[in-house]
């Protein structure tokens, strides 16, 4: 596509058009502290082989997380991809797929979409699926609002065990679409009666599990609450490999799944691309966001798959979409769904029996560290510790021992001190009995 830049003339009658007297004036809600008036320091242009250099040495900077003991998660984890998933979605067929504005003649999508899909309503414990979020934290707004549409009210109660970047993230949506929020407090020791937070205009009640602090809740009490009074439940996963141990969200009667698949077939990438999972009951279907695609025959009754239902303004009249969710983390799905295939249902289960056998070592070897103490009273593959001093700075001087050690929650909660000395630790199947060693003999070296 070629780029033709806009002349003065046309940004002035941009800026006319919309009643803003500059260019500038887009950007007020920029706090000044983050202008930067100086051009950037950079060096001047260079060939290929020294800007690969130059990047390089940048790069050598980072810790990487394959390349010392590393037990970081909250919402973000390390699991082993086999090659098999990267070898297959490197053909050059998925590499150039894109959104199938064409869908029919996009048969092999249209299949994997429908694998995923599958895969998706099994460990949920849901009727169905959709194949079109970006990751888990947009999920979870698209299900707020999915549950304004089904129930016609706009009051969410969200629960203070969810990730705060999903909290926030919910909350930026529900700021433009009129939707009022009420969050408990985040604790990681604290019992939530968020039944008595549902009135007549609840149209949802959010919770996670296992939740941000890794704690793992039997919501069937809170799901029969919500239904007494005409709301939905929604449960979020953020980490999908807990569903191979644990009771699935649609067992405890949600009505909303929304999770984060990256742990399954995705690598950690600096942030993403993740790949949002939505499940939901057959009852609730139109009111779903995004794409479904469905199985069917063709005239001379072969099996073929079609895009079933979408609702998104593409494809059906603006006025009508239920959200603008437009296209989805296409290949990061297609691994999802290879590696899934590759753990089969067995494998699956295996898979989350090692991680919490791992974790419980893990949190074995810390607590008998002076000082550390684990307030979880369950959890799967992640658990919160609460340290003599502030995570940050125990964080900070681990790297220098060579270990990333976890997440302090004061890094996702700067603005509550009370938790400044809680760390989220998290183990998966690469972790080994070395690095938990490892972790609990320089942890003892750095609380000393």
């Amino acid at each position: 596509m070629r780029y033709l830049p806009l002349t003065e003339a046309e940004r002035r009658e941009m800026l006319v058009a919309i009643g803003v007297p500059s260019v500038d004036a887009l950007f007020r809600d920029v706090p000044k502290a983050a202008w930067r008036d100086e051009p950037f320091d950079l060096p001047p242009h260079q060939g290929e082989l020294e800007v690969e250099r130059a990047l390089a040495r940048l790069a050598a900077q980072n810790v990487p997380a394959g390349s010392v003991p590393s037990f970081l998660g909250a919402g973000a984890y390390r699991h082993h991809v086999p090659a098999t998933v990267d070898h297959i979605i490197q053909r050059g067929e998925f590499m150039t797929s894109y959104t199938p504005y064409q869908p029919e003649v996009t048969q092999g999508t249209l299949q994997y979409l429908f694998e995923f899909q599958t895969q998706v309503a099994l460990i949920t414990g849901m009727d169905v699926a959709n194949a079109s979020m970006y990751d888990g934290a947009s999920a979870t707004a698209e299900a707020v609002m999915m549950a304004n549409r089904v129930t016609r009210r706009s009051r969410a109660v969200l629960s203070g065990g969810l990730h705060p970047h999903y909290r926030e993230t919910t909350e930026t949506n529900a700021r433009f679409a009129g939707v009022t929020i009420v969050a408990a407090d985040p604790h990681p020791e604290a019992d939530e009666d968020l039944a008595a937070l549902i009135d007549d205009k609840t149209s949802c009640v959010v919770v996670q599990n296992p939740d941000f602090f890794g704690r793992i809740r039997d919501y069937s009490a809170l799901a029969a609450a919500a239904h007494a009074k005409g709301a939905l439940l929604v449960v979020v996963v953020s980490e999908i490999v807990s569903l191979g141990a644990i009771t699935p969200p649609g067992e405890m009667g949600a009505d909303i799944v929304a999770a984060e698949g990256q742990s399954i077939g995705n690598p950690l990438t600096f942030g993403g691309p993740h790949v949002g999972l939505f499940a939901t009951r057959d009852k609730y279907v139109r009111q779903m966001p995004g794409r479904l695609v469905g199985q069917t025959v063709d005239a001379d009754g072969r099996r073929g798959w079609v895009l079933t239902l979408s609702t998104r303004e593409q494809h059906i009249r603006r006025e009508k979409a239920t959200s603008n969710i437009c296209t989805n983390s296409g290949l990061c799905a297609l691994a999802f769904t290879i590696h899934m295939s590759l753990l089969g249902e067995i494998g699956f289960t295996g898979l989350a029996e090692i991680n919490h056998a791992h974790a419980s070592l893990l949190a074995e070897k810390l607590e008998s560290v002076p000082g550390v103490t684990v307030l979880n009273d369950s959890f799967f593959n992640e658990f919160t510790m609460a340290l003599p001093k502030p995570a940050a700075d125990v964080v900070e001087a681990l790297v220098g021992h060579g270990v990333l050690a976890g997440v302090p929650v004061s890094r996702l909660y700067p603005d509550r001190p009370e938790l400044k000395n809680l760390l989220l630790v998290a183990a998966t199947e690469t972790n080994t009995e070395a690095d938990m060693d490892t972790f609990a003999a320089k942890l003892q070296e750095v609380l000393r």
